[in-house]
């Protein structure tokens, strides 16, 4: 038997003290003597009270440090180095196997985002300690844990952390997740977008409204001031990586031909109907490219253009541009309502800056005068009674006149008249210099006359008796318009302005 073995056993009392004597020995040479702090108070405003221990177990306490700033809870420490003595306010700390409890009190309302990050092991409670938010408590590599809470009141936070070996890092951070003011279902008007930005690739959070545009046009191009910043909107900023965006506005569109070219780096859409469909759709990462939509449109459109960025540069584009039409005609049509009486009837929509229609006739197809103009009015539905006794086709058409002049043309309407006016002087429009007086019955004392446009007598031709058809032949007459007149000396039998070219 061992003697010493036989000596503890022959005095257990003096054992017992040996062994108690090493113990408080060994406890006396782990713990500081000069160790500052209560291990329990809570740092404010911004800066935190951290208390170190040697041991990974919060073993022994060896005094306390501060970190984070007035302006800032935030802090990433890293002690220095690996296998080195860490300063506290007390003794310093060897940075393997060691341990940290931070304590700070604040008080917080809103939502925040919070990342704790550690090498090895790391936990945070919001509640003193009570409960854990975020558990990482073993060991492993630098690695980050984030989660986004609301928080109203006064919190205890309380970040524990322990290295076991290796490297040594512990981190914090807290931002607030500003919110954006606002209606993002909001529809921009006069050319001028609203648009809506979000944190997140699939419009996420939701951080405010900008405005793109300007009143005399909807075109632009905007660039985010630069990749991966601070974008600001009316509310909160965005950073400008992982967001998205949607521009609203809602335009009554004149009807026209329309040229809308969309680009995007990356992924974007464009919508007509407020985003039930898109009409272009490139949605998907990639270098800024455009894409180009064109189509007849007109009145009020809730157009939508949605866009992303995943990484990289950012850029989105709007441009449109367009080719007017005066006037929509919906109907159009020339009916007979007495044997020289023709009704014209014709309805019409988006008359935006359109100005006034011209009726136009013609007996051959071919060459039209102007029997009427009409303004443009609200109600959109129109009509006119021509009265024209004639034999055979008539053809009708409208000149439809934009406020700035420009014209375009209605189909044209047919209508086969017979006439049974028992006198008639005929082509309207003279190009040989000739005319012809028809008459059903004998007209005794008959007489033709040519006026100008201002009553003054030109030519005139007599027939002692006049019946059938008779070609007259008039003296050369300047173009212009002019009335001619068949009567019996006694009573006008038919007049008519004809046009000589």
């Amino acid at each position: 038997m061992n003697p010493i073995f036989v000596s503890f056993v022959k005095r257990p009392v003096l054992a017992l003290f040996v062994l108690l004597t090493l113990s408080t020995r060994q406890t006396m040479a782990q713990a500081c003597a000069t160790s500052q702090g209560d291990q329990n108070t809570y740092g404010t405003n911004n800066v935190w009270i951290g208390y170190a221990y040697k041991g990974s177990a919060f073993n022994y306490y060896q005094g306390y440090v501060n970190e984070g700033s007035a302006s800032s809870p935030n802090f990433d420490e890293s002690f220095g180095g690996d296998q080195v003595n860490y300063t506290t306010n007390g003794c310093s700390v060897y940075t393997e196997q060691f341990s940290m409890r931070y304590k700070l009190t604040q008080a917080l309302t809103g939502s925040f985002t919070i990342t704790v990050g550690g090498d090895d092991g790391y936990r945070l409670s919001l509640d003193g300690g009570s409960t854990w938010a975020i558990n990482n408590w073993g060991d492993h590599g630098y690695a980050t844990t984030s989660i986004t809470v609301s928080l109203s009141g006064t919190t205890n936070f309380v970040l524990e952390y322990y290295e076991n070996g290796g490297g040594n890092r512990v981190s914090f951070n807290l931002v607030f997740n500003c919110t954006g003011t606002g209606t993002p279902t909001a529809y921009g008007s006069n050319n001028v977008w609203q648009g809506h930005l979000y944190q997140g690739v699939n419009f996420d959070t939701y951080k405010g409204d900008v405005t793109e545009g300007a009143t005399n046009n909807p075109t632009f191009d905007e660039s985010f001031g630069s990749s991966n910043g601070n974008y600001n909107t009316n509310s909160c900023f965005v950073v400008t990586e992982l967001f998205s965006a949607r521009y609203m506005l809602q335009q009554n569109l004149p009807y026209g031909n329309y040229f809308i070219t969309v680009g995007g780096d990356d992924g974007y859409r464009f919508s007509l109907d407020g985003g039930s469909t898109w009409v272009i759709n490139n949605w998907g990462d990639h270098a800024y490219t455009t894409s180009t939509y064109t189509a007849t449109l007109s009145g009020t459109k809730n157009m939508v253009l949605e866009y992303y960025e995943n990484g990289g540069a950012n850029r989105v584009t709007f441009d449109m541009s367009s080719t007017l039409l005066p006037v929509t005609l919906t109907s159009w049509a020339a009916t007979a309502a007495t044997d020289d009486q023709t009704l014209l009837k014709w309805a019409a929509t988006n008359a935006v800056d359109f100005d006034h229609y011209i009726i136009q006739r013609s007996t051959d197809g071919q060459n039209y005068q102007d029997v009427r103009s009409v303004p443009a009015s609200t109600v959109q539905d129109y009509s006119y009674t021509d009265v024209f006794p004639y034999n055979g086709m008539v053809y009708y058409r409208l000149e439809m006149v934009d406020i700035d002049g420009r014209t375009n043309y209605s189909s044209v309407a047919t209508l086969l008249r017979h006439s049974t006016t028992p006198t008639r002087i005929f082509p309207t429009i003279i190009e040989n210099s000739s005319v012809f007086v028809e008459t059903s019955k004998t007209i005794r004392q008959a007489r033709l006359e040519v006026f100008d446009m201002n009553g003054r007598r030109l030519q005139e031709k007599d027939w002692s008796a006049l019946e059938g058809r008779q070609q007259v032949a008039l003296t050369a007459l300047p173009a212009g318009a002019y009335l001619v007149r068949l009567s019996d000396f006694q009573t006008t039998l038919a007049k008519q302005i004809i046009l000589v070219r």
